[in-house]
């Protein structure tokens, strides 16, 4: 298939310039090098967060309802698969008409799915559906094998140009959310991600026939666990010797020193599946490009809160749409960064070598 057309990104200057200051209500806690430039435009957080009665209450249960019973918009999606360098391939899926009805210039928000995840999954079909009704180009980026995306390479690499980014429930500190992953219910959490990833690694298993190294395929195929998956694929794809030296090495909370542009945090203090102790809360303060947002309760990507609540869409949709409009309208009036069509081909190739 032929390579999509890629559209110069511009650089985005978010002013500092003292802007009407809103306080969060106290039932959020909101922290961040950038919490005078970013928190005026998020104007939900005035609100109180009122987790939804008996299904709010309990994290469990939020990460479940969530789910399995939250409604799931019927939106018809075009597929594009785009081969890597690495021989790869990935599959973005697309709102089926856009590309005829938006206008050429309109805003790309990539959508990035959790651990198997995909287009089909609620939470990202609530916000694909809100961001175009915004006037958004969406894109959802699955994962090699996830939402029934083909996987041909055993490895894949990243490189992409953003203006901003927005982070759900991120599991910051792996060493820690392992260490949790196996206590208590989150044992059946752990079971049933293991269980995904080893039907979507038997679906591709003839590509790991005959691999070196210290590949454990036996043990990666019928892992009962993530970090015995881990242990068996993962950690030896890339490089590394055990799997706590990939944990130790891997997590994301050594990354947010060197965040260089806008970047919104939303976790919820209850998650069982990213711990809130694992939150790097005084880099977070420390960096002026980034925002947390930490609600009281929520689950994983549950947030069973708000006017939409129980089977609509996340507390969280209405908050990132505002970041991500706050974040465009300052990019309107920023110069573009990239200007002849070396510097395009060079955000295309990144494309190709992205990596979730």
């Amino acid at each position: 298939m032929p390579a999509p057309q890629i559209r110069p990104i511009t650089s985005v200057h978010v002013s500092t310039k003292a802007m009407p200051y809103n306080h969060p209500h106290p039932s959020l806690e909101v922290t961040g090098g950038a919490l005078h430039t970013f928190l005026p435009a998020l104007k939900t957080l005035s609100r109180p967060y009122g987790p939804f009665p008996v299904i709010g209450w309990n994290c469990h249960v939020e990460t479940i309802f969530a789910a399995f019973f939250r409604s799931l918009p019927d939106i018809k999606l075009k597929r594009e698969c785009i081969r890597t360098k690495d021989d790869g391939s990935v599959a973005l899926d697309w709102i089926s008409g856009d590309h005829q009805l938006l206008p050429p210039d309109s805003p790309v928000l990539i959508l990035m799915p959790g651990l198997t995840g995909g287009s089909e999954d609620s939470y990202v079909r609530h916000m694909l559906l809100r961001a175009r009704s915004k006037g958004w180009r969406v894109v959802v980026f699955n994962s090699r094998g996830c939402g029934d995306s083909p996987v041909t390479t055993p490895q894949e690499s990243h490189s992409c140009p953003l203006s901003g980014a927005v982070s759900l429930c991120n599991p910051f500190n792996l060493v820690i959310a392992d260490q949790d992953f196996r206590k208590g219910f989150n044992i059946v959490y752990d079971k049933a991600l293991a269980s995904a990833l080893c039907r979507i690694f038997k679906k591709h298993a003839l590509l790991f026939e005959d691999m070196g190294g210290e590949f454990n395929i036996p043990l990666a195929a019928n892992a009962k666990s993530v970090r015995q998956f881990d242990d068996g694929l993962t950690r030896v794809s890339f490089g590394f010797k055990s799997v706590d030296d990939y944990y130790s090495n891997s997590s994301s909370s050594d990354s947010i020193k060197h965040v260089r542009i806008p970047l919104l945090c939303i976790q919820a203090q209850n998650d069982p599946i990213a711990p809130s102790r694992g939150i790097p809360c005084e880099d977070i303060k420390a960096n002026p490009n980034c925002l947390l947002i930490l609600t009281p309760k929520g689950g994983h990507l549950g947030w069973v809160a708000g006017p939409e609540a129980p089977f609509g869409s996340p507390w969280t949709d209405p908050v990132v749409m505002d970041f991500l409009e706050h974040l465009e309208r300052a990019s309107s009036n920023a110069f573009p960064c990239f200007s002849d069509l070396k510097d395009v081909q060079q955000i295309s190739e990144g494309l190709n070598s992205l990596e979730v």
